[in-house]
C-alpha cells in the first residue's frame, strides 16, 4: 500500500553511502524530504541530485533533512556522492524494500524504478508527494511545501 498524504513516516533501517546503518527514528522531530530516484550517474538523476545539493542550505535553513534513495549499491552511492559533492544522505535499496514500503511505482511499463519525492513534517506526517519522472520540479516543489509550514 502506497504512502498517502497524512500517513506517518514508516520506520525503516537501511544502509547509507558510507556503509553505516541508517534508522528512520534518527530523523524524528524534524521535517524530511525523501526522494526516490532510478539510478546514480544517469542524466536526470544527476541533475536532480545536484539540484538538491545546490538548494541543500535552503532545506537546512528550514530545519529539514534531505535523503536520496535508489537501488544502487553502497559503493555506487559513495562514488556518486564524492563525484558531485552531495552533502545529504544516500540510502541503498538494492532489495527494493524501501520502494515497496513507500509504494513507489515503476515507470515505462515497469522497466524503470520510479522517481517520487515525499515531504514529511516535524511530526512525521506526510504532507506532500510528487510523482514525476521529470527531475526538474521535485526540488522547488519540496521547498515550497516546507516554506508553507514554517
Amino acid at each position: 500500500m502506497a504512502i498517502q498524504i497524512g500517513d506517518k513516516l514508516p520506520h525503516f533501517i537501511a544502509v547509507k553511502q558510507d556503509g553505516s546503518t541508517f534508522d528512520s527514528n534518527s530523523i524524528q522531530n524534524k521535517p524530511v524530504v525523501i526522494y526516490f530516484y532510478p539510478k546514480d550517474n544517469t542524466p536526470g538523476c544527476t541533475t536532480q541530485a545536484c539540484s538538491f545539493r545546490d538548494a541543500y542550505q535552503d532545506f537546512q535553513d528550514l530545519g529539514a533533512e534531505v535523503i536520496g534513495v535508489s537501488g544502487d549499491s553502497v559503493i555506487s552511492h559513495q562514488n556518486f556522492q564524492q563525484k558531485f559533492k552531495l552533502p545529504f544522505i544516500l540510502l541503498s535499496d538494492a532489495n527494493r524494500e524501501l520502494r515497496k514500503l513507500f509504494g513507489v511505482p515503476t515507470a515505462l511499463f515497469g522497466l524503470i524504478p520510479g522517481r517520487v519525492t515525499y515531504v514529511f513534517d516535524a511530526y512525521g506526517k506526510c504532507i506532500y508527494i510528487f510523482d514525476s519522472m521529470k527531475a526538474k520540479n521535485h526540488i522547488a516543489n519540496a521547498l515550497i511545501t516546507l516554506q508553507s509550514i514554517k
